[in-house]
């Protein structure tokens, strides 16, 4: 494998090796998923924000190795994506590649499969969505696509697993026997004369794997991604690459270049012309309807702030019961876990340490955030697989513009909602670095499912008096409300970002809309749970520990008459009142710096002068304890505002370092909604203050 190229897990020497390629929306994770299993695991390219995704499994006897590649819709590198494909199809010692292609829409998807054939000759075109395709009357003839093409062709309805044995019987047959011919494309006589000077230069350096017909087509393109990868992974000279511009001297590149676009074009509608005809021409009239109503000017908005009270609704509705039966659980297993220690002879000190200290603190954010998790992901991944998501973007797509952003930040957006980092992370889809750079920095402007607990809990105790039904739903309003202000921030920062340290204007960028399916329940909650609650679950347990041991010292240690815990609320306790707050509350949202979930109980903590992390039975004695030590209404708004706007978690900062490889970019993302945070709780102190509040 060369070097800085993904690293391909074999389960044995002899398997083989197959890439997945295929437009973003074409099920490619379906037939991903549906062949491999669990058995699969996920990564980054070298290099590249962009991730990967490999999967094992066996046919006949035999093992292949599958290696989803990223969605793209071309092999001409613009984006990250397309340049991790394209690298990997080329250098990543693929045996076979498989396109996935709509049936639905099939002409759009048959750009990459001719860049792939001309490219990887073991090829098996495999047009996904059948079972769909013909409920909107659209048929594919499979046999034509195949001589014209050249390649094994495939109609697979990977959802049900139909045609999946077929595929994969076809694709060891293209690896197991010679490889095809597939029938490429035929250029404009001005591109075949400049590739016909160029295959004898390039023949000596190509490795087998790379047609050197193919090479010269995308040196003619001028791509500079593409002359870098060869220099890595070819080493091809600067004298190599001075003969390649001397054979295209007297060539005008651009018309090579648009000439060579518009063939690859004209063949796929000459392709789907032949292959592809609909019974019905108004078959998606359907998606027509819902698309007028769901990202229409005057209801689209309405409907995606109704769809969050809902889900909100759901949320808190369903994650209280749960929640304190977990807790109730953890923490009598932790009483146990106490006894197994006494029985150990060990230290009460370091008993006290390990279960009062770094159990509890583990105990808490378990209880907090798995329940809630739980109902909010799957609730999440079921809106992404009816399709709404992307008609959020295309909602939020003018508002993002008019900031200078791009409109996929929507999608992050609304990943972080879950995670702050898993929205970072998300922000890997956006191809410009300065609107990524956006995308990360004012990603914490939504609150995390870390920080709805705390935002939740103050909503009811100061802001909601009824309870029940109605309660409940008052209460998923007015957090809407919240997050609305912090949607609205994110506009406002970006928009002085966008004129400021990271000037430019946005980016134009396609945003296909899938259409609207079934989704698949049981696949949604494994998905959902596996992929996303288990492992923001597992990244916030371990910062966790060893913040439980460090608030374990802090409130255990004495320096005169007052706690280390104390003595820092104490030193707080000037600046916290110019914000609204006091020195513990200050001091609560540092130590929650590793998880936003311990914020609340280092606060009853702190106002109890316990030693450990505690909890209250409900939220009238809660509300009567905060009460008693000073809070007020301005002192709930103001804790609200701070949640909101605050500083990342420091799992989120970790993702940040690591996605943007730049510390200066880290600590802005640092500095900036801390500084929107304290900037409003003064504002807001302040008025309240003139008031007489």
């Amino acid at each position: 494998m060369p070097e800085g190229l993904l690293q391909v897990s074999r389960v044995h020497p002899e398997d083989r090796v197959a890439a997945l390629a295929g437009n973003p929306n074409v099920g490619k994770s379906t037939v991903f998923n549906a062949l491999t299993g669990l058995r699969q695991h996920t990564g980054n390219w070298a290099g590249k924000t962009v991730s990967n995704a490999q999967g094992y499994c066996t046919f006949r006897g035999h093992g292949y190795v599958l290696v989803d590649l990223p969605g793209c819709y071309s092999l001409m590198a613009h984006s990250a994506e397309e340049e991790a494909a394209r690298d990997f199809l080329c250098f990543g010692g693929a045996d076979a590649a498989v396109v996935v292609c709509d049936a639905t829409c099939l002409e759009r998807n048959l750009n990459l499969v001719l860049q792939t054939i001309e490219l990887q000759p073991r090829t098996v075109v495999c047009v996904n969505l059948m079972d769909e395709a013909k409920r909107r009357g659209v048929a594919v003839d499979l046999e034509e696509l195949h001589l014209l093409f050249g390649v094994p062709v495939v109609g697979t309805s990977a959802r049900s697993r139909r045609g999946l044995d077929h595929l994969m019987a076809l694709l060891a047959q293209v690896i197991e026997a010679d490889a095809p011919e597939p029938n490429c494309v035929v250029y404009p006589d001005a591109v075949e004369t400049a590739v016909a000077k160029l295959v004898p230069i390039l023949r000596a350096d190509c490795p087998p794997q790379i047609p050197p017909r193919w090479l010269a087509l995308r040196l003619i393109d001028g791509d500079d991604s593409i002359r870098a990868a060869l220099r890595t992974h070819l080493g091809i000279t600067l004298a190599e690459e001075e003969a390649v511009d001397a054979a295209l001297e007297g060539f005008d590149r651009a018309s090579l270049c648009d000439q060579i676009v518009s063939a690859v074009v004209r063949h796929a509608e000459r392709v789907a012309a032949v292959s592809v005809r609909s019974m019905q021409e108004k078959y998606s009239r359907r998606d027509q309807r819902l698309d007028r109503i769901l990202t229409g000017k005057l209801t689209g908005f309405p409907i995606m702030l109704l769809m969050l009270l809902v889900i909100f609704w759901l949320t808190i509705s369903g994650a209280n019961y749960p929640s304190a039966l977990l807790s109730e659980g953890l923490f009598a297993l932790g009483e146990v876990l106490r006894s197994l220690c006494t029985a150990l002879v060990l230290p009460g000190w370091l008993i006290s340490l390990l279960i009062d200290g770094a159990y509890k603190t583990l105990a808490w954010v378990v209880s907090v955030m798995l329940p809630p998790m739980a109902i909010f992901f799957p609730l999440f991944t079921l809106l992404e697989d009816l399709g709404y998501l992307p008609r959020v973007a295309f909602n939020l797509d003018h508002a993002f513009r008019k900031c200078s952003a791009c409109g996929k930040q929507a999608l992050t957006m609304c990943m972080g909602f879950g995670c702050n980092a898993a929205g970072v992370v998300g922000a890997r889809i956006i191809d410009s670095p300065r609107e990524r750079l956006l995308a990360i920095i004012t990603n914490n402007f939504v609150p995390c499912n870390g920080r709805f607990p705390t935002l939740i809990a103050i909503i009811s105790m100061f802001f909601v008096a009824a309870s029940g039904l109605f309660g409940s739903v008052l209460s998923a309003a007015l957090l809407v409300l919240v997050i609305l202000l912090g949607v609205g921030m994110t506009f406002l920062v970006c928009k002085l970002l966008s004129k400021t340290i990271l000037k430019g204007v946005p980016s134009s960028f396609t945003l296909e809309l899938p259409p609207y399916r079934r989704p698949q329940i049981g696949k949604v909650i494994v998905r959902s749970v596996l992929d996303r609650t288990l492992f923001v679950l597992g990244r916030a347990a371990a910062v966790a520990l060893p913040a439980g041991v460090l608030i374990w010292v802090m409130a255990n240690v004495t320096v005169g008459e007052r706690t280390l815990l104390m003595h820092c609320a104490g030193f707080l306790d000037p600046f916290a009142g110019l914000l609204g707050l006091d020195g513990v509350i200050l001091l609560a949202f540092i130590l929650g710096l590793p998880a936003n979930e311990i914020v609340v109980p280092i606060i009853l903590m702190a106002y109890l002068a316990q030693g450990s992390l505690t909890e209250m039975a409900d939220y009238a004695s809660l509300h009567a304890l905060l009460v008693a030590n000073g809070w007020t209404w301005v002192t709930a708004l103001c804790t609200m505002l701070f949640s909101l706007f605050h500083w990342p978690c420091s799992t989120t900062l970790i993702t940040i370092k690591k996605e943007t490889q730049s510390l200066k970019w880290t600590v802005a993302s640092f500095l900036i909604p801390t500084g929107c945070g304290v900037a409003l709780c003064m504002a807001v102190n302040a008025v309240a203050a003139l008031f007489g509040a």
